[in-house]
């Protein structure tokens, strides 16, 4: 088999186990409503299953971020799925609450442990941004598709939950795509080292985190809004929903063709204003118009900032370390937003939480720009990889305009430096010199 060939068949691995860890967060709101419909919860309580699932999530990732090479992509992989399999199949065989809980935190670790292994995949490929629009794609496309099949599966708890375990077996075949033990041991060897860019990893990481928590905030809240506020219908509110999750498939493919012609910083930093301006929006909205515009725009920013900010995260680090600790971020900030949601909204109203969550966006836009810029837009010369870093830096390198056979591929391990004693080569120095001098003399 041909590299080519492999590559893509690692690439459709990568993009299946990322829709297979995504899908719990991007079905959550059913979720959480069939646990509350379906085993009598209060809607809180609902609620704090589902972040007890997103907190198993983020809590996967973090553990795996730095062991997960040594474990090796496709044990890990398969471990995730095994684990997504039993839990949210167990959870949904069950309609005792402590069994649902049990089973869907689970899950939650399987999840995280999926996206986890697909985040570093994605991380080491030539084009991150582009692995990470795709992998948008597919489970913007997957949820969609279960969103408008799942009404018709009859009610309970029980559909979304056989629905994601389904996937992740449906999944587990191209696991054997995935690197074993042997080849992640060999590229840990090779690549070995500090965490590269700590301080805009760090920055990256909290930033994404008040980002996420902010966007699920809103979409917490947000049938509600519509019910309540706008004075809409269930059905109406579920219409434009389905318009805004057909949006958000189109943002991403936007995001997909556009790639990085306008860099990272412009589609972060405007696309995060833009967003503050839909949640305000959307948080005031008091008829269709103003509540259809506000859903819909804003769910077609969203998924083209968040490939964005996945494929920086994937650029400060080919291990993809960050890439998995920025995810973690963002998962643990979609656990929080529901809950962030709900008691804002019931303290300051929904114009008021709008507003607070505006500001939150404004406010991390900065420093999340301002990362993208100094990542991005560091020049690099050849002779510089060792002194920035050593294989990250060849990233960068390899978007740069330098000479093409003075930097080293991307990803790539960095040469070995022969060590030279000084002794040794001083006295040749010496003898060389005084021969010279000797010569002068002569002549």
């Amino acid at each position: 088999m041909s590299s080519r060939s492999r590559g893509a068949g690692a690439l459709v691995a990568l993009v299946a186990l990322f829709t297979a860890g995504y899908l719990a967060p991007y079905l959550l709101p059913t979720v959480v409503g069939r646990l509350s419909a379906g085993l009598g919860l209060t809607p809180a309580q609902a609620g704090l299953v589902g972040s007890a699932l997103l907190l198993g999530s983020s809590s996967a990732g973090f553990a795996l971020a730095a062991h997960g090479e040594r474990i090796g992509p496709r044990r890990a992989a398969r471990a995730g799925l095994l684990a997504m399999l039993v839990g949210y199949g167990s959870a949904a065989a069950t309609g005792t609450v402590p069994l649902v809980v049990a089973g869907a935190v689970l899950g939650g670790l399987g999840s995280g442990t999926a996206t986890a292994v697909a985040a570093a995949g994605i991380a080491g490929r030539p084009d991150p941004h582009r692995a990470s629009a795709l992998g948008l794609l597919s489970v913007s496309a997957t949820a969609g598709a279960l969103y408008l099949t799942l009404p018709h599966l009859g009610g309970g708890h029980a559909p979304p939950l056989l629905a994601i375990a389904c996937a992740a077996a449906l999944v587990w075949p191209v696991t054997g795509r995935l690197p074993g033990g042997t080849r992640a041991r060999a590229r840990t060897d090779a690549m070995t080292g500090p965490l590269p860019y700590r301080r805009a990893g760090a920055v990256l990481a909290g930033g994404i985190l008040c980002w996420s928590l902010a966007q699920n905030a809103l979409w917490g809240v947000s049938g509600r809004i519509g019910l309540t506020q706008a004075g809409l219908s269930e059905v109406t509110v579920g219409a434009v929903f389905a318009v805004a999750l057909g949006a958000g498939l189109a943002g991403v493919t936007a995001a997909g063709a556009l790639g990085s012609r306008l860099g990272r910083a412009v589609p972060i930093g405007a696309g995060t204003v833009l967003i503050a301006g839909c949640v305000l929006l959307s948080s005031a909205a008091g008829d269709l118009l103003s509540f259809a515009t506000g859903e819909i725009l804003w769910n077609a920013v969203y998924p083209v900032v968040l490939s964005y900010l996945l494929g920086l995260a994937a650029s400060l680090d080919p291990r993809g370390r960050w890439a998995v600790l920025v995810g973690s971020a963002s998962s643990l900030g979609v656990a929080c937003g529901p809950v962030t949601g709900s008691l804002l909204s019931e303290g300051v109203g929904y114009p008021g939480m709008g507003t607070v969550l505006c500001a939150l966006l404004l406010l991390v836009a900065a420093p999340m720009t301002a990362v993208a810029r100094h990542v991005s837009g560091r020049p690099l010369v050849p002779g510089s990889i060792r002194r920035r870093g050593g294989a990250p830096a060849a990233v960068l390198a390899g978007t740069a305009s330098a000479t093409p056979s003075l930097v080293p591929q991307v990803g790539a391990p960095e040469q070995p430096v022969a060590p030279i004693r000084v002794s040794a080569a001083r006295r040749r120095l010496t003898k060389s010199t005084f021969g010279l001098a000797g010569v002068r003399g002569r002549g």
